[in-house]
């Protein structure tokens, strides 16, 4: 007891016990505190990429290789991005039925958790394109007349002027672009997907992409009217051109051949 009492008045004693009272409670403190927000969103990033390996394995792997190397059935994924994965799958392109010139948008099989599992798959084999957020394809605070001079500048000679679509040699088309969700317009312009040529920021900046975006819906959306009446369903000056030298330059014509053959019968009479 007496060598106790001695240790306890010792200088430096209650230096020891301090320590000692901060090493258990970090000790205490690390065992029973939440992760941190940076280990929660790599644990869910880990989880997400598990989970798209999987849905990887079973829908797509087939075609573009166990590891996303590709094969002859399919191109590689390595380095496409987290975009192309959104875009292909969430326009129901892919998983694709069958080969064929062009792979055309149809019913999506996939949720959008399942989507995104699967592009952070894709994302983990190598860096690419990363799916745009809200404000990047938002038409707020955009140049509609701009988009439109780019669309016509960079788009038209496939999509039409406005944004219908049109045939392209081989049985290839492109696609009309109306009703297309904004995010997988950036996508497409991102990614350039099948006959599409890409537009990165360099070519296309963030704010040229959200500009087309903003002409495209002003041309397209629900409420749009044409100023000029009918529009033939928006093929463009040779389209239209054409139908005003047939049909209107017919009916000129059915009207001279009328107004002669009147005039013949009442000389005779």
């Amino acid at each position: 007891m007496k060598k106790l009492s001695a240790r306890r008045r010792h200088p430096l004693a209650a230096v020891v016990v301090l320590l000692l009272a901060l090493a258990a409670t970090g000790g205490l403190y690390a065992a029973f505190a939440p992760a941190s927000k940076a280990q929660a969103d790599t644990t869910a990033q880990s989880l997400a990429i598990d989970e798209g390996k999987k849905l990887f394995s079973v829908g797509c792997a087939s075609c573009h290789g166990t590891g996303g190397q590709g094969s002859s059935d399919g191109p590689s994924l390595v380095g496409v991005g987290a975009a192309a994965v959104d875009f292909q799958v969430g326009t129901g392109r892919m998983p694709a039925q069958q080969p064929g010139a062009q792979i055309a948008r149809k019913k999506v099989i996939y949720s959008q958790a399942e989507i995104d599992q699967l592009a952070a798959y894709i994302a983990s084999l190598g860096a690419g394109p990363t799916i745009p957020t809200k404000s990047q394809v938002s038409p707020e605070g955009a140049d509609i007349a701009k988009g439109g001079e780019l669309f016509r500048t960079n788009c038209a000679q496939c999509h039409n002027f406005t944004g219908k679509g049109g045939a392209l040699t081989h049985g290839k088309f492109a696609p009309s672009l109306e009703g297309v969700d904004p995010k997988h317009i950036y996508e497409a312009m991102q990614t350039g997907p099948q006959n599409m040529p890409s537009f990165p920021d360099t070519t296309l900046s963030e704010k040229n992409k959200k500009d087309i975006i903003a002409y495209l819906n002003a041309v397209n959306g629900d409420d749009t009217e044409s100023p000029g009446g009918l529009e033939l369903g928006g093929l463009g000056p040779v389209s239209e051109g054409l139908f005003g030298w047939i049909f209107g330059l017919g009916a000129l014509v059915a009207v001279a051949v009328w107004v002669a053959a009147r005039t013949a019968k009442a000389k005779k009479s």
